[in-house]
């Protein structure tokens, strides 16, 4: 045993127990799992989702109720995807597992015009593979390993780009009203799950498809929340607070407060002048 091995095992553990932490109280402050659910673990092969997949088998052993987990990854068909090593990590693993196995590679790239990002029509695809694969096998669950760096990324990509304030929730009714989508790792951040994951030793497949394109904007929005983190410790904290503690009435959304309200005696009448 080298000098480095004990170091490495303590800090393993300790970040097992914060991430633990954190997915617990997210699991608790969303109700996101409870006793009898089924819940389908979505495996892309990633850092994100394995590491969720971890932390789950760990809090399932020590949970005071019941919940079936099962591992499910939709192979995609991309070229050179190594369709052996989920499977094998898996069974060493001891889960319940599914392959799925649909081309949606040649479906997007076919679709895509040249110099165009790919991730939404991926997405898209997935998203309707994964939702009809959890209603065919009766998974009253589906949990996605976003953390909360893509939460806080997602709210500037939705500001900068979509001109709306949303992110991702951390629950979530899908559209159609049949399935819940949950993200355990909510309350965890990437830099903490991605040494787990090298202190694991996890089996990390990297996407070849999104992952190799240039001029994409979430990278950009990743190197942007990473210069303000070391310029300003603590911001990113807050912004996440932020997304937690929302007031409607001062936004300017009509839809969400009623600004029709009667002028109650004792307030001040604003002049209306015309131009």
């Amino acid at each position: 045993m080298t000098e480095n091995q004990p170091k490495s095992r303590t800090e393993k553990n300790k970040l097992q127990k914060k991430l633990r932490r954190d997915v617990g109280r997210a699991i608790d402050d969303f109700s996101m799992i409870e006793a009898g659910d089924k819940v389908m673990v979505c495996i892309s092969g990633g850092k994100d989702s394995l590491t969720m997949l971890d932390i789950l088998l760990s809090l399932q052993r020590h949970a005071p109720i019941e919940f079936e987990l099962v591992a499910v990854n939709l192979d995609q068909k991309q070229p050179g995807f190594p369709e052996h090593v989920l499977p094998e990590y898996f069974q060493q693993l001891g889960v319940k597992y599914h392959i799925i196995e649909e081309d949606t590679y040649s479906l997007v790239t076919d679709m895509v015009p040249e110099g165009k990002t790919y991730c939404g029509w991926c997405s898209r695809f997935r998203r309707g593979i994964l939702y009809t694969h959890a209603r065919q096998h009766g998974f009253t669950k589906i949990a996605l390993g976003h953390h909360r760096d893509d939460i806080i990324e997602t709210l500037f990509l939705n500001m900068f780009h979509g001109g709306k304030l949303k992110t991702m929730p951390a629950k979530l009714l899908s559209d159609d009203g049949e399935n819940v989508v949950i993200r355990p790792l909510a309350y965890c951040k990437e830099v903490e799950i991605e040494r787990y994951s090298q202190l694991v030793g996890m089996p990390i497949i990297p996407c070849n498809l999104c992952g190799s394109q240039e001029n994409l904007q979430r990278p950009k929005i990743k190197a942007m929340l990473k210069d303000w983190d070391a310029l300003y410790p603590g911001r990113l904290e807050n912004i996440f607070r932020a997304t937690t503690d929302v007031v409607p009435s001062h936004l300017l959304d009509t839809k969400l407060h009623d600004f029709e309200f009667e002028k109650k005696p004792g307030l001040p009448q604003i002049a209306i002048k015309s131009l």
